[in-house]
């Protein structure tokens, strides 16, 4: 999840010292709401919705905690990014189906009505390290 929200690979030798470490790395900015847009992949554009955003980020978050009992179930991962993704389903039904509403807004707050605004991972390509698998 976080090599999605970024667009960096886990582990980057060429990043450097102290950023080896994606994780490491992200963790402060994960945890802030206010740093979170420094850490998203500017492939973005900063068209995603803030607060499904930092959802997301809080979930990778504790998909990287150190002991392995704090981290959520994948079945956990799948019901907390359906509801992150269902924001955006009640968000477009109470403005009506329509753009141009307020969750157009992005990390800056800023609406800009020419652009759609993407769910987290939408319109990106795979890359390769995009597994789609179980890791945080």
């Amino acid at each position: 999840m976080l090599e999605m929200l970024s667009g960096q690979r886990a582990l980057d030798p060429n990043r450097p010292n102290g950023q080896l470490s994606l994780a490491d790395w992200a963790k402060p900015y994960l945890a802030d709401r206010r740093k979170l847009a420094r850490l998203m992949d500017p492939r973005f554009e900063g068209q995603y919705n803030s607060k499904q955003a930092f959802q997301a980020a809080q979930l990778t978050l504790n998909c990287l905690a150190g002991e392995p009992r704090s981290r959520p179930s994948m079945k956990e991962v799948v019901e907390t990014l359906e509801q992150i993704e269902s924001m955006k389903s009640r968000a477009r039904e109470a403005r009506g189906g329509g753009g141009g509403g307020p969750a157009l807004r992005g990390a800056g707050g800023v609406r800009n009505p020419r652009r759609r605004e993407r769910s987290l991972g939408e319109g990106r390509p795979r890359q390769l390290g995009d597994a789609g698998g179980a890791r945080g």
